[in-house]
């Protein structure tokens, strides 16, 4: 239990720390939270707990092709934050992300690799 209870606190502590350094910098918080540190965590763990190199290897393959939708989203969202206010902004680019993950999913089915 002690080591869940870590993981969790130690996880945790790496999105408060970089939230809390974008406030004070918005280039150091900017270039932070474009680090894949919550994927390298997950790497890590995987690793602790002894998850075979395949998975590990497939946890970062199938990283990058969740990332790529997300990408319309941040072009996005600035644009409907000026428009829309934080919310709607916020609900609309995550709509965004979900269609722009499931137009990829279908383009990636047709060659062979399936998301979900």
């Amino acid at each position: 239990m002690w080591y869940l209870s870590a993981k969790y606190l130690i996880t945790a502590a790496v999105v408060v720390v970089i939230s809390e350094l974008a406030k004070r910098s918005d280039k150091l918080g900017r270039l932070l939270a474009a680090l894949p540190l919550v994927t390298l965590l997950t790497l890590i763990w995987l690793y602790i707990e002894n998850q075979s190199p395949d998975k590990i290897a497939n946890h970062a393959r199938f990283t990058l092709w969740y990332v790529l939708p997300t990408l319309p989203m941040f072009l996005a969202f600035p644009w409907l934050l000026e428009r829309l206010g934080f919310w709607l902004a916020l609900f609309a680019s995550a709509l965004i992300s979900l269609v722009s993950f499931l137009l990829l999913a279908f383009v990636l089915k047709r060659f062979g690799l399936a998301l979900f």
